[in-house]
């Protein structure tokens, strides 16, 4: 592999919805000029020989329709791991996963697309919705005042500028931290300027309640957003493991494309990452 070169990858079960991912990363991969990976992890009792024909005929096909050059990835085993293994192997600017459905909150840790989300080194867009527009209009970008959630900022200039998009900041608040929203709306002044300062059409609003998963999903709704973008965590604590994050929870909400960009690892082990 040509370590210049850019890589989105895509697994692809086949199925609709790992379909309606991969036509997502069309545009993607024309802007950035990356290649499509396209990945198939092979089930216990699939035929292998019969899977083989199916991709390539998926890559011919994606070839054709995206105008990119499409290469496959045929594997055998667990597919979290070796998708992961082919994250680490190929370093994609980007991962596209179709999500089926809702999942019901306890068995997310069960799901290999949400582990994924959770622990993947590459930023994972998720797809669930079966409607979406071919480019990207509207970039949400939900904030709070965490260290971590700064990381995202100049993801979202770069996926902005790739799509000729704008970005909608979303200062998020939690009823019980009322006391923070004075400097949480002052961030998002800031961060919006900074985002205007780099040619990114960009606004601004604060938000407050209870459910903050419900409040995203449906702001992004109000505004038609394309995309929101947040931070995954890659460690739950016990409560978390049953209820799912935040990140997980506006995941399995949103019918519009998520996002997660892993927040970088930080020396101070008590800190925490926001899913914003």
């Amino acid at each position: 592999m040509d370590p210049k070169e850019k890589i989105i990858l895509v697994p692809t079960d086949f199925k609709e919805q790992s379909l309606i991912a991969l036509g997502q990363s069309y545009n993607l991969a024309r802007f950035t000029n990356s290649k499509i990976y396209l990945i198939h992890v092979v089930d216990d009792g699939e035929d292998k020989k019969l899977a083989t024909e199916k991709l390539n005929a998926l890559a011919k096909e994606t070839q054709e329709k995206a105008k990119v050059e499409v290469k496959t990835i045929l594997a055998q085993g667990n597919p979290f791991v070796e998708i992961n293994k082919a994250v680490d192997r190929l370093q994609p600017i980007l991962v596209f996963i179709g999500l089926n459905s809702i999942v019901p909150p306890k068995a997310i840790l069960g799901q290999n697309a949400f582990r994924m989300v959770r622990e993947c080194t590459a930023p994972v867009i998720t797809v669930k919705g079966k409607s979406h527009r071919a480019g990207c209009e509207t970039i949400l970008l939900p904030l709070d005042l965490t260290k971590e959630t700064r990381e995202k900022v100049g993801k979202a200039i770069e996926f902005a500028k790739y799509y000729g998009a704008k970005i909608q900041v979303l200062g998020v608040l939690d009823k019980k931290a009322e006391v923070y929203e004075n400097k949480l709306l002052a961030y998002s002044n800031q961060v919006r300027n900074y985002i205007r300062e780099n040619g990114v059409p960009a606004g601004n609003k604060t938000i407050r309640g209870k459910n903050i998963a419900e409040m995203v999903v449906q702001y992004a709704k109000e505004i038609d957003a394309d995309l929101i973008m947040i931070m995954s965590k890659g460690e739950l604590n016990f409560k978390e493991f049953f209820i799912g994050t935040v990140a997980q929870q506006i995941n399995n909400l949103s019918d519009i494309p998520v996002i997660s960009i892993r927040p970088m690892v930080r020396k101070d082990t008590t800190s925490f990452a926001s899913p914003f």
